[in-house]
């Protein structure tokens, strides 16, 4: 296995090299670098790709602003990656690479919950910090790792936006919550099934029924069994969760099948390219996102959530639509770079010191760590898919346009 080496030069080139160490930075002693072992090939190659993008262009932008000045010098930073395959248990192989022979003492995370939960303990024994902005599992954050931070929302709150303003919803047209009934289908992986608890928790709270509660098939190719149900059983609501090709799946084979419900909520619709895969048979679908280019959130390095969406699709113009992944990709090197800038120094228990203290905004939204590690300053926030176009409608302080309810696909 090559690692692969990328710094500004190199924007989204591969690069097999064997890095030469030099003390507390790597590639030399003008260089920092950081080491990620993410998703390059496998089921989640994608998301994978999307986080790395977002790495790469933030490594790009703080190199071009002139890099990270420590005690008067100033250092420039670079990635080192190896593929994981989208393979736990390869995760918690390279990273031991990254850390006993190449020296790297300074971690990305990986991609999906599934792998940082293989991470977590390497960097713990290690004691080297990881920033991470793909593993959301609220799971992560109960087994006390003082080396772990996240970006990111953690998963139980990602479908909660849907759930609330289905009670909201049905409010307004005279009905009680309680009078809801709920399908839902789950990858059986540590995210979605986080996804799913915090769904049958809120679900329970307001009294509504869950009257499909599956897990999708182990290759996520095939969810007709589940549809079959769904479309005798005509719940308010269906959820799926099962990454990006769960997403496609599920839209595709709906539209199939003619199954359909007021409200259809689904991760990953972005990476799944729904939009431009399925057009209006996505129409109407809901998208629970870590970020949204429409929101109001400023930094330097970018100006705002829109100037980070407009440079990165300018930058890597195979994508129609930044997808989340990438945005809190990039939040986690701005993460870092501020860390360096406040610690001062490469000394990784005071680099984890200075993490834990993070206190900042970003063009991804804030950043303010629990004693736990997670993110607890930022929202979820629920897109609509909308002419083609992906909308922020939930919560409603956060929305740029109405929801349209009940869904209407278009073909």
């Amino acid at each position: 296995m090559k690692g692969i080496t990328i710094n500004s030069a190199r924007l989204g080139a591969a690069v097999a090299a064997a890095l030469v160490l030099a003390g507390p930075v790597a590639a030399g002693d003008d260089t920092i670098t950081l080491g990620s072992a993410i998703s390059i090939t496998g089921k989640y190659s994608q998301e994978g790709k999307n986080a790395s993008d977002g790495y790469n262009l933030t490594v790009k932008m703080i190199n071009e602003r002139g890099g990270i000045k420590i005690n008067g010098k100033t250092y420039k930073l670079a990635i080192k990656y190896y593929d994981d395959e989208s393979t736990p248990a390869r995760t918690a192989q390279l990273l031991e690479r990254l850390i006993s022979q190449d020296g790297i003492k300074y971690m990305l995370g990986p991609y999906a919950s599934g792998p940082t939960k293989a991470a977590a303990p390497v960097v713990e024994k290690y004691k080297i910090p990881m920033v991470e902005a793909e593993g959301a599992s609220r799971s992560l954050f109960t087994q006390g790792y003082r080396y772990l931070f996240a970006a990111l929302s953690t998963s139980e709150q990602y479908l909660a936006p849907a759930i609330h303003l289905a009670a909201e919803l049905a409010q307004k047209e005279g009905k009680k919550p309680s009078d809801l009934k709920i399908a839902m289908a789950f990858e059986n992986d540590p995210f979605s099934q986080d996804i799913r608890a915090g769904v049958e928790e809120d679900a329970k709270k307001l009294g509504m029924k869950i009257v499909v509660d599956d897990k999708l098939p182990r290759d996520l190719s095939d969810m007709s069994a589940t549809l079959t149900k769904v479309k005798a059983l005509k719940p308010d609501i269906i959820f799926v969760s099962g990454h990006t090709k769960g997403a496609a799946t599920a839209t595709r084979q709906m539209h199939e099948m003619g199954v359909n419900a007021p409200m259809v909520a689904m991760t990953h619709c972005e990476s799944a390219n729904l939009t431009g895969k399925f057009a209006g048979a996505a129409e109407g679908i809901l998208c629970p996102t870590q970020w949204a280019e429409t929101l109001k959130y400023k930094d330097d390095l970018y100006g705002s959530a829109m100037g980070f969406n407009t440079l990165f699709k300018k930058t890597y113009p195979e994508y129609n639509i930044v997808p989340y992944q990438a945005a809190q990709g990039a939040a986690a090197v701005e993460i870092w770079a501020d860390a360096f800038r406040r610690a001062q120094s490469f000394d990784s228990e005071k680099l984890r010191d200075a993490l834990a203290a993070t206190d900042m905004e970003t063009f991804y939204g804030h950043i303010k760590f629990s004693p736990a590690g997670n993110n607890i300053a930022k929202p979820m926030v629920l897109r609509q898919i909308q002419g083609g176009k992906y909308v922020v409608v939930a919560p409603s302080k956060y929305a740029s346009d109405p929801v349209v309810f009940p869904r209407k696909p278009t073909n």
